[in-house]
Formats: structure tokens, C-alpha cells, sequence
């Protein structure tokens, strides 16, 4: 894409995420949940070629760049697929979208694009919304579960908060507790089975669908959390890269009640 095709492409992309609420409430149909794809441009291109039909929903749960051979081409095309798709494709935020509220490492992706482009893409993503709801029991989103009273109070977060950074930053353990404190190496929030069992109790919700962390046991908390990872970039945590599908129709109360699938 030319330098003015990339600034209109996100011109329209802001003004797209700039009209959905910071929570999607999905209500019918199959959903698709993707985890993270990291430049992976061929398994995005599988997923949206496979899946995206009139009657299903695309739920991507954030990090589209850095780490892969392909985040630029991988990231202007899920945009382009949402400005066609909008109602069947949903973009939410993870942390590697989040380079305007602080800088990480890997961030090739950021670090390769010029201070005017950094900041127009930088911009556009910090629009992007932050988790999605279905009546069938399922709360997702990128890490990790905010301290909030209501359901409807992640349409309040704003970026940069501690709820925000517990969506986008968070990591699950498969420990007592609550709050676990920080990881000393990637600075990212800890929480255990206490933070998760009190969080979903208040949002009225069975199952968590999240990505972020490669390194998680696949679900965790009775099987009541499931991480998914859709990017080639962490073979030696995640060989396979899986999906969710989930049927609207049918209640879900654990990870055996949603269908896997390897791309």
C-alpha cells in the first residue's frame, strides 16, 4: 500500500472503531475467536477466507503485530477485511496495539514505522474495542479480567487505568490468591484462581476466552478459563495454532462445551 492508501485505510478504521462501544454484545450465530497472530499473515488469511461468512462472527483477541515476518501487511489487512465486515468482524485491543501508552519490547513493528505513521496507527488502534459478551456464559478478551462492579462498566475504562492494563497486560497462575504482584521480568500483572472466581461471579459469566500468554496451561480454573494463541511466533510454548468456535445457541459452562480447531 502507498503511504496515502495506508493514512485513508486508517482514517476509516478509526472512525469504525470509533463507533462500537469498548464491550460488543454478540446475541446470535457461530463466533470464531482468535488469539493472538502476530504478523502471522497467512493464518489471518486462512481464518478470514475459512470463516468469514454471512453468518458467523470473527472475534480477533488483539496483538496483531510484532514478532512475525509480516505485522504491517498482516495489520492493514484485518483493517481492511473490518471496514468491509463490520458487523461480522471485531477487532479488541491487546497489548502490542497499546505503543502510544508505553513502550515494550519486541516492537518491531513500531519501532520500523516513522513518527508520523507511529502516531497515526497508534491513533486508530487505541480506539479499538476491549472485550465481547454472550448470553451463552462467555466473557473475552486479551489477558486478563478488570476489577469491575458490572458487566457495563468496561465500556467506562479508559486506556491507560488499571482496568485497562489488567485487560491488555494481565497473566492467569494456576495459584491461590488474588492479586499475585508483578512479574519482575515482563512487568505484566499476575492473577490467580481467587481474582478469577470473584470477577466472573460479579459479571455473571462461565467462561473466560483470552490469549496474550503462550506459555498458560491451555485452560485452567476447572476449565472455566481458555487461552487460545493463533501465531506461528511461539512454537516452542504453542506448536499448533487454535481457534475457538463457539454456537450461540448452546449453553457453555467449561472448555469441553466449545470446539477447538488447529489452522
Amino acid at each position: 500500500m502507498t503511504r496515502k492508501e495506508i493514512k485513508g485505510l486508517l482514517n476509516e478504521a478509526e472512525k469504525r472503531f470509533a463507533s462500537e462501544a469498548k464491550l460488543i454484545l454478540l446475541k446470535s450465530g457461530k463466533v470464531i475467536f482468535v488469539g493472538d497472530t502476530h504478523g502471522d499473515l497467512e493464518a489471518t488469511e486462512k481464518i478470514i477466507h475459512r470463516y468469514l461468512k454471512s453468518k458467523n462472527k470473527l472475534v480477533f483477541l488483539g496483538d496483531y503485530v510484532d514478532r512475525g515476518p509480516a505485522s504491517l501487511q498482516n495489520i492493514n489487512f484485518l483493517l481492511q477485511q473490518k471496514i468491509e465486515h463490520p458487523d461480522s468482524l471485531y477487532l479488541l485491543m491487546g497489548n502490542h496495539e497499546c505503543y502510544a501508552m508505553g513502550s515494550f519490547h519486541p516492537a518491531d513493528f513500531w519501532e520500523g514505522l516513522d513518527a508520523e505513521l507511529r502516531q497515526r496507527y497508534s491513533e486508530a488502534l487505541s480506539r479499538l474495542p476491549l472485550a465481547v459478551s454472550m448470553p451463552n456464559g462467555i466473557i473475552a478478551l486479551h489477558g486478563a479480567l478488570p476489577n469491575v462492579s458490572r458487566l457495563e462498566d468496561i465500556n467506562k475504562i479508559e486506556p491507560g487505568s488499571a482496568e485497562w492494563h489488567q485487560i491488555t497486560w494481565g497473566d492467569w497462575q494456576e495459584s491461590a490468591g488474588k492479586f499475585l504482584g508483578m512479574d519482575p521480568y515482563s512487568g505484566r500483572p499476575q492473577f490467580g484462581r481467587g481474582w478469577f472466581k470473584e470477577i466472573m461471579s460479579r459479571l455473571g459469566k462461565n467462561v473466560l476466552i483470552r490469549s496474550h500468554q503462550p506459555d498458560a496451561p491451555p485452560t485452567m480454573y476447572g476449565k472455566r478459563c481458555l487461552t487460545i494463541f493463533t501465531s506461528s511466533a511461539y512454537k516452542h510454548y504453542v506448536p499448533e495454532r487454535t481457534i475457538a468456535v463457539v454456537d450461540l445457541k448452546k449453553p457453555v459452562n467449561g472448555a469441553d462445551d466449545i470446539e477447538i480447531e488447529t489452522i
